[in-house]
């Protein structure tokens, strides 16, 4: 095998991969890294736990993803789900398998996923160049040449593997100028978006109800015309609207279609395992059971305090009132309320708050087989920087993962 000298520009779990990827094959190997340390935005992941793949099947996998989910079939078949398990499991840290086929380091600590990561590469040798910002990408003939990093310094390189990122979570270091400079290099860059990120509402009780957070409840958006209806889990209220994974999961259909429409709503169901009809029998039943009680403590039961009081407000109904008092039609306003709490969704917290770039460079100029440039010969993209995104539960960083390996590979060989 030919020696080939390979920078890796971006120290986040692409990169990583990238780079012990391309020096297992026994390559030189340069990892270029803006911050003072590696993998900043993955400490972040799964709140800190490292939410790092799921174990689901390849179809269940692919369905996750928003779109463009076919892209990835080659690097999957490459280095998939199982793959990345034993990579970390061989190197001491154990796994663990949570509900919805999550998988977590058992420490849930991302710090662990990191130190194998980092160790790796120590193991590898691989060189690593901290605070070190790319200034350019030198190209000549539609071949790469090397990089201009800050401060002027040029390296040579016959392989380039871009993994700086997206724009998300700009703190982090991903602040778009891998992407900037694959535009000036002549690809294309779809628009980049927000993903996975809090909505905004117009109503302005959710700040009354910062911080609460309700489980298993169900969430439908209508703009009029669709439906997006989620499966049961958690919602966060947050000052201006609404977080939590179910929000986060259905995020980008939702603003793709504020997008066209201004006119798109969430209801949240509160309770899902149950019809209006069942509501309104259980409610006769409580206020029966204590007709002296108050609305509000009857409601106890059903809801938290802060809600309680909502519900009282938005049913126009005095929360002193005795349950013996509650007619029918009052009933039934809050059986309604409890299958259907409405909120007029107004956008969402911008991208620098979302937790992945929606967009990146244009799949058309990307070979799905190597993740080589098509435009450019020995230039390589993965990672958040790909227009590929999909939902929460492991599935972005695998791809994270899997394209960085499969392009640290091809660039090895």
């Amino acid at each position: 095998m030919r020696i080939k000298k390979i920078i890796v520009v971006g120290g986040g779990p692409a990169g990583m991969m990238a780079a012990i990827r391309a020096a297992q094959l026994k390559q030189p190997v340069t990892l270029v890294e803006k911050n003072p340390a590696l993998g900043k935005k993955l400490l972040l992941s799964g709140k800190g736990r490292c939410n790092l793949t799921n174990s689901c099947d390849l179809d269940s996998f692919l369905q996750r993803f928003s779109g463009n989910a076919q892209f990835l079939r080659d690097a999957f078949k490459k280095f998939f789900n199982r793959q990345l398990m034993d990579f970390f499991q061989d190197r001491g840290l154990r796994l663990r398998v949570e509900r919805q086929q999550r998988v977590f380091p058992a420490t849930d600590k991302s710090d662990s996923v990191l130190q194998v990561l980092k160790k790796e590469l120590e193991r590898l040798k691989v060189n690593i160049l901290y605070k070190r910002c790319l200034e350019d990408i030198i190209i000549r003939d539609g071949q790469v040449k090397g990089v201009k990093l800050s401060g002027g310094e040029i390296i040579p390189a016959e392989k380039i593997i871009l993994a700086t990122g997206g724009v998300s979570y700009g703190f982090t270091g991903s602040t778009g100028e891998g992407l900037k400079l694959t535009e000036k290099s002549g690809h294309c860059v779809t628009p980049l978006k927000a993903g996975l990120v809090a909505l905004r509402v117009k109503e302005k009780y959710p700040a009354h109800l910062k911080g609460l957070t309700l489980k298993n409840i169900r969430l439908k958006f209508s703009d009029g015309k669709k439906k997006i209806t989620s499966a049961i889990g958690e919602l966060l209220f947050t000052d201006k609207g609404i977080s939590g994974p179910l929000v986060l999961t259905l995020s980008g259909r939702v603003l793709d279609w504020s997008g066209r429409n201004q006119n798109v709503f969430a209801e949240i169901d509160l309770k899902p395992g149950l019809s209006a009809e069942q509501l309104d029998n259980r409610l006769l039943r409580e206020f029966k059971a204590g007709p002296k009680k108050s609305l509000k403590k009857a409601l106890k039961k059903l809801l938290p305090q802060r809600l309680v009081d909502l519900f009282t407000e938005i049913c126009a109904i005095a929360p002193d009132k005795s349950a013996a008092h509650i007619t029918k039609s009052e009933r039934g306003k809050i059986s309604l309320l409890l299958k259907g709490l409405r909120l007029s969704i107004s956008g969402s917290e911008g991208i620098e708050q979302a937790m992945i770039t929606r967009g990146g460079v244009s799949l058309k100029d990307v070979d799905p087989r190597t993740m080589e440039s098509r435009r450019v010969k020995g230039l390589y993209f993965c990672g958040e920087m790909l227009d590929i995104d999909a939902d929460t539960g492991g599935f972005n960083l695998q791809a994270a993962f899997s394209t960085g390996y499969l392009a640290g590979e091809s660039a090895g060989i």
